[in-house]
């Protein structure tokens, strides 16, 4: 394995995240909170697959509260891995959950601001340090209740729900998304705050290892070393889902950053672990760069072509595998081609690696590309079947970007630079988006599939 970042260690319950010890993999519950049976059933088929952290929304304070007696309950069954709960928009809630959970996590980007509209402000130097003092003068006394209740903290920006004072200033950029994180980060340390954890996401991998990558600089710039957790939001399902997170989260831990990470798939969490797994054993076992000469397992690049030969047991494995040894390269254009070499499998499944590979790195699109959340307790519909069926329907229009996301915490923001979406808006209400306009708001779920489909339909035959 690669040398790892050196980072300071966050202690979460009873465990520690960052420093010498393991890299952790976690996941996320996707009931609803306040159904205390369905979210400790959920949480122990994610701990028995693995899972080292489990997470739940907390839309509101009764989620914060239930949070008390699921936590209570799993204790009891002798479940004592560490609760995360997941906080947006109500900061008040983050208050609440911190007196119940080993972590809580909150997101910059609408802890104070408020939620994203793709609104440009205007903000004299006075006006903008004004809104950092309210985000100081809310922030503290939620440190605070951490300090008294030992509760780590995850600051979690994400690519899709940047505020929109941040991007008025420093625009859809890597620096901005940093920026968002680091607004947070300086306070933590002035007040001398050490359990923190730090996620960078986005559903394009591109952004999300750019972003990390940044991150990274502009903490050891200012002499901070929290550990990170690594992910790839809305990475979708099955095959796709897999290389995608792949290539992204492999990016980063071949580079020796990451501390813990989650494998975002739209199916049930305990899915998420194995693959998980199976990135950190790559991660520690694959050694990387590959040498040109004397292995069965090597690589070089000739011309603008990534020529990779890798050995693997089995086609997920070696998806895992190829994405991992080939993610930087892609990433960063070193290589905007890819050849893949392995005796037991066929031409065709390395040729459609090779382009799924390409497609997750953000080169060359041969495929429709589905924007697709994992689901948590916001999510108002169901999600797989949905997915399933938006698929069923739109699989042949090679290069089109559909956005399938369960709530507006990430929905549009997220899928920005998708060509349509369909999000969550409601209980059993649906609102379909053309890029980032709302088209048709608060449709009923029952109806929603078939207006989408007609939307792009229309949109199709018109062009």
């Amino acid at each position: 394995m690669p040398t790892r970042r050196i980072s300071s260690v966050a202690r979460v319950g009873n465990i520690a995240i960052g420093g010498d010890n393991p890299i952790r993999i976690q996941s996320m519950a996707t009931v609803d909170t306040n159904d205390t049976e369905g979210c400790v059933s959920q949480a122990k088929r994610i701990i028995d697959a693995g899972g080292e952290l489990v997470r739940f929304t907390t839309q509101g304070t009764r989620e914060a509260e239930n949070m008390r007696n699921i936590s209570a309950r799993l204790k009891a069954d002798g479940y004592l891995t560490p609760l995360v709960a997941d906080v947006h928009f109500t900061a008040h809630t983050a208050d609440v959950a911190a007196q119940y959970c080993e972590k809580v996590r909150i997101n910059p980007g609408n802890y104070v601001d408020p939620g994203r509209t793709f609104k440009h402000l205007e903000y004299t130097d006075e006006e903008y340090a004004a809104e950092l003092q309210r985000i100081d003068e809310r922030l503290v006394p939620f440190i605070n209740i951490c300090k008294e209740h030992h509760t780590a903290v995850r600051i979690g920006v994400n690519h899709g729900s940047l505020s929109d004072r941040i991007m008025s200033r420093y625009g859809d950029t890597p620096e901005g998304i940093v920026e968002s994180c680091m607004e947070f980060l300086r306070i933590f340390r002035r007040e001398q705050f050490d359990d923190v954890v730090i996620s960078i996401k986005a559903s394009n991998t591109v952004v999300m290892v750019q972003s990390v990558r940044l991150l990274v600089k502009t903490m050891d710039h200012e002499d901070m070393h929290y550990p990170l957790h690594l992910g790839v939001t809305e990475a979708g399902e099955g095959e796709d889902g897999r290389i995608k997170s792949a290539v992204g989260i492999g990016a980063l831990l071949t580079e020796g950053i990451g501390d813990t990470i989650r494998v975002s798939l739209s199916e049930e969490p305990e899915c998420e672990i194995p693959v998980a797994r199976k990135l950190v054993e790559l991660a520690e076992s694959l050694p990387l760069p590959l040498q040109k000469e004397g292995s069965q397992e090597r690589m070089y690049i000739e011309g603008d072509t990534l020529h990779l030969w890798l050995d693997a047991p089995d086609y997920e494995t070696l998806q895992l595998k190829a994405a991992m040894a080939a993610g930087s390269i892609l990433i960063d254009r070193r290589a905007t081609n890819i050849e893949l070499y392995a005796s037991r499998f066929t031409r065709e499944q390395l040729t459609a690696l090779a382009d799924a590979l390409l497609q997750a790195a953000r080169i060359k699109f041969t495929k429709t590309e589905y924007i697709s959340c994992p689901g948590c307790g916001r999510t108002l519909y169901n999600l797989q079947e949905t997915i399933a069926r938006i698929k069923a329907a739109t699989s042949h229009l090679v290069g089109l970007k559909i956005g399938i996301m369960g709530c507006i915490v990430n929905g549009p923001g997220e899928m920005a630079d998708a060509d349509y979406g369909y999000v969550g808006a409601g209980r059993g209400k649906i609102s379909l988006y053309r890029r980032k306009e709302c088209v048709e708001k608060n449709i009923p779920e029952e109806e929603a599939v078939e207006r989408l489909l007609k939307l792009i339909d229309e949109d199709q035959t018109n062009t």
